[in-house]
């Protein structure tokens, strides 16, 4: 059930602008029921991207912004074949550009059955609006639009924004990190061109808690093969002598962690950083992160430091006979997919390079071992350890006027969004914040995906403040 007291009236000075977003919400709804209900899955759902990015499109040409409308909207195709969406109105002389992103693709849905309503129907439920990409990031994407829509109703015939720059950015395959719109920011670095940049992929720590995400943490992923037989063999007539593959690969796999302390233990890599910002209570982890009753979570250190900067390994997948129909024999290969995050001031390259050392180090009985690079991401810091910049400190303001609250949560984040690397190298005078309508009750990426509507409500009225005294 959403809870009431969570939010706090916004900033009196703020009043006349509440009001106006609060006059969107309606809208804002029936723009979010109509991008949920397009089934936008990079790579497995080609005729319902190109109908999302139709929508967005559309949507943005309908601002009633001075300056935006449909001569102001180009789709552009990506080299991973998605489409992005953009929408510019240049700046007056001597006015900056602020550039709002998105994205309008979406995680499968996975099984139908896990959900309690359809992932592709926005459906109200205890306070909150459920669907898949309800909140990452079509529920962004809306706060963008709600926030223009805003200003613009106060325009009375004049320019709303006194000549500020706007750009939109639209991307459709962050989910499956295809690279396309990376690759486009780094070969036509004018389509981004901005001042500040305010990436709507994030967000609260709690719902009505304002909060600012200034680290993510990149990715080095590689593949690791185990191969020691030319077949499998009986494991009552060969087994104890026969080097097993399945077991060789769980011995290396083992060996990435400390059994105690749950500590990152690949050999050469550094695991001492530690986060300067918020702390993250281990009750609001464990809830946060559905740790089971009784079960223990990392102790090796704070687990601020631990998920937002330091390294951590995951064994995403492995390749091995299921439980169901298993024969007894002792396995010829198994193969397994490791995700290792990487903090910020780390290589990511580097990183990867050791782990592969690593696991070649600690190949048992000589067995057969191949280690295949995958993606790389690169970490991010929006603000300097210990420093901040202007965009951060009027973000901030806002973010708290808007929620009626006395601070604003700073923290990091143990994801990775790899454009906001690729825009800090095409334009490393802009300053890049992250935040959004997403809390820990939205469930992205799982069944039952939702946005409690007061965050789109508060998130669209800071940026619409934002906007406003940006100069």
């Amino acid at each position: 059930m959403a809870d009431s007291s969570a939010f706090a009236d916004p900033h009196p000075d703020l009043a006349p602008l509440a009001s106006a977003v609060s006059t969107q919400l309606d809208r804002a709804r029936s723009d979010l029921a109509d991008l949920v209900a397009v089934p936008s899955v990079h790579d497995a759902e080609p005729d319902a991207c190109a109908r999302a990015c139709d929508l967005v499109r559309t949507l943005l040409a309908d601002l009633p912004v001075p300056g935006l409308g449909p001569d102001a909207v180009e789709v552009i195709e990506t080299s991973d074949g998605s489409r992005a969406v953009f929408a510019h109105r240049p700046a007056a002389p001597g006015r900056p550009t602020v550039l709002l992103y998105s994205h309008y693709d979406v995680q499968p849905s996975g099984d139908p059955g896990e959900w309690t309503t359809s992932p592709w129907e926005l459906t109200d439920r205890d306070g909150r609006w459920y669907g898949r990409g309800a909140a990452d990031c079509k529920g962004n994407f809306v706060v963008h639009l709600t926030a223009l829509r805003a200003l613009a109703s106060l325009g009375d015939g004049a320019d709303p924004l006194d000549g500020l720059g706007i750009r939109l950015v639209v991307e459709g395959s962050e989910e499956t990190g295809g690279g396309g719109l990376d690759d486009l920011v780094a070969d036509r670095p004018e389509l981004v061109a901005a001042d500040a940049i305010l990436i709507a992929d994030s967000g609260n720590v709690a719902v009505g808690t304002p909060t600012l995400t200034t680290s993510l943490r990149g990715i080095a992923n590689l593949v690791v093969t185990v191969d020691t037989l030319e077949a499998g063999v009986h494991s009552g007539q060969f087994g104890g002598a026969a080097p097993d593959a399945l077991a060789a690969l769980i011995s290396i796999l083992s060996s990435m962690r400390d059994p105690h302390t749950g500590a990152t233990t690949v050999d050469g890599l550094d695991f001492t950083g530690e986060w300067d910002g918020q702390s993250y209570p281990e009750e609001t982890f464990r809830a946060d992160a559905g740790v089971l009753e009784g079960v223990g979570v990392s102790t090796a250190a704070p687990l601020a430091d631990l998920v937002w900067s330091r390294p951590a390994v995951t064994v995403l997948g492995i390749d091995c006979p299921p439980v169901e129909g298993a024969i007894a024999a002792v396995q010829p290969r198994a193969r397994a997919l490791v995700n290792l995050r990487v903090p910020p001031g780390m290589d990511p390259l580097e990183a990867q390079r050791l782990l592969s050392e690593h696991i070649e180090r600690r190949r048992p009985w000589n067995a057969r071992i191949s280690v295949d690079p995958e993606a790389i991401g690169h970490p991010f810091r929006s603000v300097p350890a210990g420093g901040s910049n202007p965009v951060h400190d009027l973000l901030s303001q806002c973010l708290a006027h808007a929620y009626g609250a006395d601070e604003v949560a700073v923290v990091g984040s143990g994801g990775s969004i790899p454009l906001c690397t690729a825009l800090q190298r095409a334009h490393p005078d802009a300053s890049i914040a992250l935040f959004g309508v997403e809390d820990p009750a939205a469930a992205i990426h799982s069944p039952d995906e939702s946005v409690d509507p007061r965050e789109i409500e508060r998130i669209a009225l800071a940026e619409a403040a934002f906007l406003q005294r940006y100069v």
